[in-house]
């Protein structure tokens, strides 16, 4: 049968699958000790797959069978056919999702905590004050799924609206989910300030990377330019006497972290670390894929309005998400962070693409 998103082909797998078999059965295999035990756990994925395969098939069978039988003359035989079918219908269903789970890779970032960046982009203050929404919307998210967050760093607009924003989210799950909302985000409101009543245009982007581990990242006191001064709140006002306030400067690549939550210079000092490893690890990795010298500016672009993943229609009370042409109905809902409804058809439309990119026949 040919690969569908519903039906993974998994005609590779199998074939993986006795090479595997072969291989393992081979004494010398052993002699590499690091190499034995990368097959072995291949070995694992590979059979679980080819395992949800076989249990989809013989569902599929069951329910091909008693389809032709409800087509019979006898009644009881035909009573008997569509309880059956009632039965597999679901059964089957529920076999295809696990077997699409079960061909896609553990992405070890998964279970990492996820640094969310918000930033706003065109539209002057309007496009802070949208940032500030979002920024409340992830929190307010996170704590619905009982998500540990903090706030890394924070720069106000001048009338309170968010300039940039970093939120560390902590919890099962948490990268896995939020990384769909990486990319430019418009909002299409009137604003408070706007007498005419015109509709305007704004947007704010979202980066979402998995933290990285301190020995994964090495920073030699060198390659850093770090300065403190006296943090500001909403407004410009200095919001405490003594200069917390910290900004680190990785002299080698020019990334810059700048981090005065905190009324602890030490403590915005190990925020603004933590933070600067996350985007240098992001930077490796982009390279090493040979995509642009920073993912971030993969994930959000440039911030213009042109380019989105996501609309926001305040007059029509609607979010469009652009990837998978998704609308749901209830803005204020989901900006007070109840966004499972996106997150969750996202993360499904992900799945579907990666398991078809696998399974996909080679020209």
């Amino acid at each position: 049968m040919s690969a569908s998103p519903l039906r993974p082909d998994l005609t590779g797998f199998r074939r993986r699958l006795a090479e595997l078999e072969a291989l393992l059965a081979d004494p010398a295999t052993f002699a590499d000790n690091r190499r034995a035990a990368a097959l072995g756990a291949e070995l694992r994925f590979t059979s679980k797959a080819v395992k949800a395969d076989d249990a989809l098939v013989a569902l599929e069978k069951e329910l091909a069978e008693s389809r032709t039988m409800s087509g019979e003359a006898d009644a009881e035989i035909r009573a008997m056919a569509a309880e059956e079918i009632a039965r597999l219908e679901p059964a089957v269903e529920a076999a295809r999702e696990q077997l699409i789970r079960a061909i896609i890779p553990v992405n070890p970032d998964d279970s990492r905590n996820a640094l969310v960046e918000i930033r706003a982009g065109t539209g002057g203050e309007e496009a802070s004050l949208f940032a500030a929404e979002l920024l409340r919307a992830y929190t307010r998210f996170a704590e619905k799924k009982g998500w540990k967050h903090e706030l890394m760093s924070l720069s106000y607009s001048d009338l309170g609206g968010v300039r940039d924003a970093v939120l560390l989210v902590e919890g099962e799950g948490a990268t896995a989910l939020l990384r769909h909302e990486a990319g430019v985000h418009r909002v299409q409101r009137v604003p408070a300030t706007e007498a005419s009543g015109r509709v305007h245009t704004s947007a704010a982007t979202v980066a979402v990377l998995p933290e990285a581990e301190e020995a994964e990242v090495v920073l030699k006191p060198e390659d850093l330019d770090m300065s403190v001064a006296r943090a500001s709140g909403a407004g410009g006002q200095h919001v405490n006497k003594t200069e917390s306030a910290v900004q680190i400067i990785h002299k080698p690549t020019g990334l810059m972290v700048y981090c005065a939550d905190e009324r602890s210079q030490l403590r915005n000092r190990i925020k603004a670390l933590r933070v600067l490893r996350s985007r240098l690890l992001d930077m490796t990795r982009a390279k090493e894929r040979e995509a642009r010298a920073d993912a971030r500016k993969t994930q959000v672009g440039s911030g213009d309005r042109s380019e989105r993943i996501r609309t926001y229609n305040f007059p029509q009370n609607r979010i469009t998400d652009h990837r998978i042409d998704l609308t749901v109905h209830g803005i204020e809902q989901v900006l007070e962070g109840n966004l499972d409804q996106l997150v969750d058809a996202l993360f499904e439309a992900d799945l579907r693409e990666r398991a078809e990119a696998i399974t996909r026949p080679s020209a």
